[in-house]
């Protein structure tokens, strides 16, 4: 029974159907309920809904009056949320994104608040789903990216996640057709920068200068944009409040050590003090960055090489929030692609399940264990994926040996 478990046997299409189609149905139900119990704008408890959007809305309101440098600042953003939702004990939720970002939320911010957060789910959720048909086109394929847990955590946040799992996933599908635009992907993926830390690696490592090109022309052309529609004090009031994110929302765990899924977030959770938390995470980014190399110079399927960039960027960053697994949905796309074309090794099925499920219960094992599972199971797919990336060769040249040795 143990064996077979663990071999992954119990892991196949209909019973992949089934949770997918349990875990849609309860997100469903919670985010009715979660619209049913509120005021319009705030959930039962007193928070925005879609708690996170509140920071985007709130921003876009901002630009669209001429204060868009006062969103990098805490005191007039939170200002702003507190008079949005006529609540001084309204929670505050920070503006870190570039300013080229804070296009997208004037445009949203033409909505009112509960039908902007709703528009954005609306116009991202689709992108997700299609970069995921992309990358595999079985039949429970939509129904198990819409089931995967990480969805409704993003929905619900109102967040990003929709949005940066189907640029990098899709970036991924494009590389081998198109490389400029997949490269338009990635560089459109600098709204997330934090994501972007091993991405010049792989691209260089497997010459894909195009798509390096690609990339590089569509952030200058991001930051031209904002300059031209902002002026240059946005980006000055980037960097002269960074410290404030750096310090309090990161080093001090302002969002909850609970929710970051990272190697930093894990050792402050357990009482490390910053600069050994600092050194783990720089330890991890080099690590990764080296097997990413190696990966993409290697003769590795395509599929591996993409699994494996997807995960590793995740891994890299010290912030890393739990919606922003979504974008681990790809990779196990690509893994799956593979493991259907030539054969699951053992236990790769089981990690693969077990990494599908994980963010439904990475926060809650975080908070009551100080567990860190969401980094721990990005860690171990992408150790699936080096193990098979080196066993690759040895498996062709068995191969080859075998077929020589025929009449």
């Amino acid at each position: 029974m143990l064996k077979k478990f663990l071999a992954g046997d119990w892991v196949h299409e209909g019973r992949i159907r089934a949770f997918s189609i349990v875990c849609l149905a309860l997100s469903i139900v919670a985010l009715a309920a979660l619209l049913i119990t509120s005021d319009g704008m705030r959930d039962y408890s007193g928070r925005p809904l879609g708690t996170d959007f509140s920071n985007v809305w709130s921003a876009g309101q901002m630009a669209r009056s001429g204060r868009a440098a006062e969103a990098f600042d805490p005191k007039p953003h939170h200002a702003e949320q507190q008079a949005i939702f006529k609540d001084d004990a309204i929670p505050f939720y920070g503006w870190h994104y570039p300013p080229f970002f804070l296009i997208i939320a004037a445009l949203l911010a033409l909505f009112p608040y509960t039908i902007g957060w709703l528009v954005w789910m609306a116009a991202t959720l689709p992108l997700y789903v299609y970069a995921m048909r992309s990358i595999i086109t079985e039949k429970t394929a939509v129904l198990a990216a819409l089931g995967f847990p990480a969805v409704f955590i993003n929905f619900a946040h109102g967040q990003n996640g929709f949005l940066t799992a189907a640029l990098a996933g899709g970036a991924m599908v494009l590389l081998r057709r198109s490389e400029w635009l997949a490269g338009i992907l990635l560089g459109l993926l600098a709204y997330k920068p934090q994501f972007g830390l091993l991405i010049p690696i792989a691209l260089a490592a497997g010459g894909y200068w195009r798509a390096f090109a690609g990339a590089t022309a569509t952030v200058l052309g991001l930051v031209a944009v904002s300059l031209a529609v902002f002026g240059t004090e946005v980006w000055f009031a980037l960097f002269e409040h960074s410290a404030f994110t750096r310090k309090v929302v990161l080093e001090a765990g302002g969002t909850g050590w609970e929710k970051i899924q990272s190697v930093f977030s894990a050792l402050r959770m357990w009482g490390a003090p910053v600069s050994m938390a600092y050194a783990a995470q720089a330890a991890v980014v080099l690590a990764l960055a080296c097997a990413v190399a190696w990966l993409w110079r290697s003769k590795a399927a395509f599929e591996l090489k993409a699994a494996g960039l997807l995960t590793a960027s995740l891994a890299a960053t010290p912030y890393l929030l739990d919606y922003d697994l979504v974008a681990l949905a790809p990779a196990i796309a690509f893994m799956t692609v593979l493991g259907l074309r030539e054969g699951f090794r053992p236990y790769e099925k089981l990690v693969l399940a077990l990494a599908w499920l994980a963010p439904m219960l990475a926060r809650s094992l975080a908070d009551a264990l100080l567990f860190p599972l969401g980094i721990l199971t990005l860690l171990t797919v992408f150790a699936l994926v080096m193990a098979r990336a080196v066993d690759q060769p040895k498996q062709a040249s068995l191969a080859n040996a075998q077929t020589a040795r025929k009449p």
